[in-house]
């Protein structure tokens, strides 16, 4: 028994090296995988030729109340050209799908209006709420250049709720968690431009925080 609890011991010693050296091995391509994944969903955003920066690197996080998911804070990616603020990406959390929480990317251009909407991962009811996804269906399209004077805020809900955005078919749940977090980004948005594009070093002192329940 004490021959055999030996050899375990050695052969347990002997995977976890294996495992251990096979991650040091791979750990710098995941991170890099990870990363191309990343910037192919802000390109689809922010195509490369609306910037002159680096979206993965040119990054601001903020400790939002409005926008946070169980206390985290919300990274935003900032597109510039020439030094000039493009458009900024908010990384966020829908909390309250059908299902559970929705992650989204929601892209803003300098202007106020939306660049686009996509959903990075989600748990929605397959054959309803995956309808969110853009291999699913052309739905979370109906954001692009939106803005809060079009439609105006009250009406920043789906139709069900007497607002100007479609529902998808059986599903209303999850279309009205996605316009409810779409709206609040805005808000913040359109009150802080200064705080999201401030470099790091020298960010502005005032900054607006929008209320959890503002305009609803």
């Amino acid at each position: 028994m004490l021959r055999a609890g030996k050899t375990l011991g050695v052969f347990a010693v002997i995977t976890t090296a294996i495992v251990a050296i096979t991650y040091a091995i791979t750990e710098s391509q995941i991170i890099e995988n990870e990363r191309q994944a990343l910037l192919k969903s802000l390109h689809e955003l922010i195509p490369e030729n609306r910037h002159d920066n680096d979206l993965y690197t040119d990054t601001k996080t903020l400790d939002i109340a409005a926008l946070n998911f169980r206390g985290k804070p919300v990274t935003v990616y900032r597109a510039r050209t020439n030094n000039q603020a493009t458009a900024a990406i908010f990384s966020v959390t829908a909390p309250d799908g059908y299902t559970g929480a929705i992650n989204l990317l929601i892209a803003i251009n300098a202007d106020d209006t939306l660049a686009g909407v996509r959903v990075v991962s989600h748990k929605e009811t397959p054959g309803l709420g995956d309808a969110i996804e853009t291999e699913k269906s052309d739905w979370i399209r109906i954001f692009d250049g939106q803005s809060l004077s079009n439609p105006l805020p009250e009406r920043w809900k789906v139709k069900k709720d007497g607002g100007d955005f479609d529902q998808l078919t059986g599903a209303t749940i999850t279309p009205r968690a996605i316009v409810k977090m779409i709206k609040k980004t805005l808000q913040y948005f359109q009150a802080n431009h200064d705080l999201v594009f401030a470099k790091d070093d020298n960010p502005p002192t005032q900054i607006q925080q929008i209320q959890s329940g503002a305009g609803e």
